[in-house]
């Protein structure tokens, strides 16, 4: 039986891959891993049949077997490790990558992440003005760091692994702030990332989600 990932059966993304639900169709693409897809409403993520999955309501969730996880890390880690590709085989280089995997999403995606909640949710408020540069600069402080740990790298440490894939996607929720356009460096490695075949399949695939959900007068 194949795995099943759950996914917005109408993305507020409108197709652009900026979803949780993309770590894991990338992480699945990377390791050459067939899956299906449940998509769910906003209305479905609520009811008690996703939320047992999913206690707080949200995607994605991976079902395999008797095996049901929630958190897209905790899915991307849960893949790399039962399979071939997303971490070394080194002890040394699998510590690192996992303090990459941990660190994309608990260091560098909370200030960026809050910095998207306040533009749709506090545009109105009297302190949006003055708030958004300070969460700017939280910002800056993170990539200022990144853009030198990588420094004329490829990627983080030796090779691709499950914690540049996260990075990856952390740094592309960005995009449109005008923020990563100062480095060049952290900019190239988001392309590199992009760039990736097993990327542009999993692209490729919730796109057409996107577009066949769109078709039928969900979106």
């Amino acid at each position: 039986m194949l795995p099943v990932l759950t996914v917005f059966a109408n993305s507020p993304d409108q197709g652009r891959g900026l979803a949780r639900d993309m770590r894991v169709r990338w992480a699945l693409e990377e390791v050459g891993q067939p899956y299906t897809v449940r998509p769910v409403s906003f209305a479905e993520m609520r009811q008690p049949a996703h939320q047992h999955r999913q206690p707080f309501g949200q995607i994605p969730t991976y079902e395999e077997g008797d095996i049901t996880l929630f958190e897209s890390g905790a899915i991307v880690l849960h893949i790399a490790e039962h399979h071939a590709g997303l971490l070394p085989d080194s002890p040394p280089a699998r510590a690192t990558a996992l303090s990459w995997l941990f660190a994309a999403l608990n260091t560098v995606e909370p200030p960026i992440v809050e910095r998207e909640q306040v533009a749709y949710a506090e545009r109105e408020r009297p302190w949006y003005e003055a708030r958004v540069p300070l969460l700017d600069e939280r910002i800056r402080g993170r990539l200022d760091d990144l853009s030198v740990r990588l420094g004329e790298g490829t990627w983080l440490d030796e090779g691709f692994t499950a914690g540049d894939l996260l990075m990856v996607t952390v740094l592309r929720r960005l995009e449109g702030t005008g923020i990563l356009e100062g480095y060049a460096k952290l900019g190239a490695y988001v392309a590199r990332g992009q760039a990736r075949p097993a990327y542009q399949r999993a692209f490729a695939a919730q796109r057409q989600l996107f577009m066949e959900s769109a078709k039928a007068g969900d979106c």
